[in-house]
């Protein structure tokens, strides 16, 4: 299983959108977690947008994961980047091995 570090970058005209949206993406990034698949998560630079810490066989299996976060499928989200991550120290930790 691959890690991988997913980026979102918010715009602040959908400030509101999100705040309504919030409950139901917390929900869905819970029950990732509790599946295993989402190893950590929050906010970055005070809000202005996310990073996320997910497992996926692929970038694309992790995409498409993501493609179902709430905040994805209602367009909150301003930009979304992907970076595989290949991590040295901690991964034992990350994965609960």
């Amino acid at each position: 299983m691959n890690i991988y570090a997913i980026n979102y970058n918010y715009d602040d005209a959908t400030a509101a959108q999100r705040d309504e949206i919030r409950p139901v993406h917390v929900e869905f990034l819970k029950s990732q977690f509790e599946a295993g698949r989402l190893l950590a998560s929050g906010p970055v630079d005070d809000g202005a947008g996310a990073l996320l810490i997910i497992t996926g066989e692929d970038e694309n299996d992790a995409l498409q994961l993501m493609d179902n976060d709430p905040y994805t499928k209602n367009n909150l989200i301003a930009e979304r980047g992907i970076r595989k991550w290949g991590v040295f120290f901690g991964k034992e930790k990350l994965l609960g091995e």
